[in-house]
């Protein structure tokens, strides 16, 4: 997938940090945090990016990729109060609490354009699941919600493994039941180390909701 970015080189301190943005808002995707299940959801485009954007991230450890989820068009169903969302490995050690001060100073970005490499993905994706249950702690995504922003950390094979499932529910939202009436239709989930529970095996659910006038949404075959 080809990915159009907005690289930001701000610095806080002695530090110099790498932040990424889509260049263009995913208008129809959504995300509420885990409180304490919490909702993404999007249209084909809007997940089928986020998925570029999470393999993208899964190969850039020195990278913090912020997307800027609130600015999108408010759904029509869901629950809780919307949040961004960022994704950083577990080795940059971004503190959630530093955050509010370095989106401040995002400014004056370059265009970037990078393209993501889905067999690498789907291989690493693979060999996430293979681990299973054995997968150590750092395997693990783990969270934290602070300022309006939802922080996911994560390894490599975790942001794969995401990336995978994104990209299979853009590519099977659209075939379920109901969604040319405008309705909802869970496909997937992001599980979280830790998880705030809530009764459900995913903390995140991942649903694909088309984008409206619903009487222009075809499903696939029909």
């Amino acid at each position: 997938m080809r990915l159009r970015l907005t690289e930001f080189r701000p610095r806080t301190g002695p530090h110099e940090h790498r932040v990424v943005q889509p260049r263009h808002t995913l208008r129809h995707t959504s995300l509420t945090a885990p409180e304490p299940i919490g909702l993404l959801l999007g249209d084909h485009d809007g997940l089928s990016r986020l998925a570029g954007l999470f393999s993208f991230a899964a190969y850039s450890r020195h990278t913090v990729v912020h997307i800027p989820l609130r600015d999108g068009v408010p759904p029509d169903e869901g629950w809780g109060e919307r949040v961004d969302l960022v994704l950083a490995h577990h080795s940059y050690g971004l503190r959630p609490s530093r955050w509010p001060g370095l989106r401040r100073a995002l400014k004056a970005g370059a265009p970037l354009t990078v393209r993501t490499d889905e067999a690498r993905t789907q291989r690493d994706a693979d060999a996430r699941l293979r681990r299973g249950t054995r997968a150590d702690h750092r395997d693990e995504p783990r969270h934290a919600t602070h300022a309006r922003t939802f922080f996911l950390f994560g390894s490599r094979d975790d942001f794969a493994l995401t990336a995978v499932n994104l990209a299979y529910a853009a590519g099977w939202g659209p075939r379920q039941k109901g969604v040319a009436a405008g309705r909802s239709a869970m496909v997937t989930g992001i599980r979280l180390k830790d998880g705030p529970g809530g009764g459900h095996p995913c903390e995140v659910v991942v649903s694909f909701k088309a984008c409206p006038p619903y009487a222009h949404f075809k499903r696939p075959g029909d």
